[in-house]
């Protein structure tokens, strides 16, 4: 099995920072692709930043200079820096991976943490 799970969320006070992680665990020969997204209440799910198994970035508009996407490789984590947080950041936040099975058959799949409440707030 394949797992992916995020934490870090919480209550922050707008211009406030957190810091978010995603760890997949499993059977996994390598990673492809681990990305941030976030859905807030009565809105859909949107990308927020993403990085791949190479040196690239990117982010949505809305967040670029505040935000930072990270990884480290050894321990199939990706982190998310949030920095200057807005109330329009509220939202729960999902980490999707895309692996390679280590288990027959190997394959390519795509799989979802359950998601990590962030509440920007005064």
């Amino acid at each position: 099995q394949v797992q992916v799970m995020e934490s870090g969320g919480g209550l922050v006070q707008p211009g406030g920072s957190l810091r978010l992680s995603c760890a997949a665990s499993g059977s996994i020969l390598s990673i492809k692709f681990m990305g941030w997204y976030r859905q807030a209440p009565g809105k859909q799910r949107e990308l927020v930043a993403t990085f791949t198994s190479g040196d690239s970035t990117n982010y949505v508009d809305s967040v670029k200079g505040r935000f930072t996407i990270s990884r480290d490789n050894a321990k199939n984590t990706v982190y998310l820096q949030m920095n200057s947080l807005k109330p329009e950041d509220t939202a729960v936040y999902y980490c999707n991976a895309e692996v390679v099975t280590a288990l027959l058959p190997i394959r390519i799949a795509a799989y979802w943490g359950q998601g990590t409440q962030v509440t920007v707030s005064s």
